[in-house]
């Protein structure tokens, strides 16, 4: 079995209209999610959180349940390694003016649409679509679905 990462997808309703948020990666800078590997004594939700904060300084609501996962090659060194991240959806209620990786990264707000088309992950592009899809169906905050 890989090794585990938890992300975030931090969304936010802007009239009505779903909003996903993407970061870029520090070394390729391609556009991705909030993510990073567990924690000790930290729910795995708990930790996509956290990597939301201290990447974008984004705070809300996580949901405690993932809507999937995708794989991730990670360089430690020489060393390949292929993660699976779990993702988490997170409802942005704020963004603190001050986080720990502050000017390390880009953040934008886009449509799932446009989040699709930019991330570099085929898997992560169509958790983002399918996550997009059961929201705008669903009546009810996507957290509970």
């Amino acid at each position: 079995m890989g090794k585990k990462q938890f992300a975030a997808l931090p969304f936010r309703l802007d009239k009505s209209e779903l909003r996903v948020m993407l970061i870029t990666t520090r070394r390729k800078r391609r556009w991705s999610v909030p993510k990073g590997s567990p924690m000790r004594n930290k729910e795995p939700h708990l930790t996509a959180a956290l990597e939301a904060y201290e990447e974008a300084g984004l705070v809300g609501v996580v949901a405690t349940r993932a809507v999937g996962s995708f794989k991730h090659r990670k360089r430690k060194g020489d060393r390949k390694r292929t993660m699976n991240v779990a993702v988490f959806p997170m409802k942005v209620n704020g963004q603190e003016r001050w986080w720990p990786e502050k000017g390390e990264r880009e953040a934008i707000w886009v449509s799932p649409k446009t989040a699709a088309r930019l991330v570099h992950k085929a898997q992560l592009r169509r958790l983002i679509a399918r996550f997009a899809a059961r929201t705008e169906r669903s009546a009810s905050s996507p957290l509970s679905a």
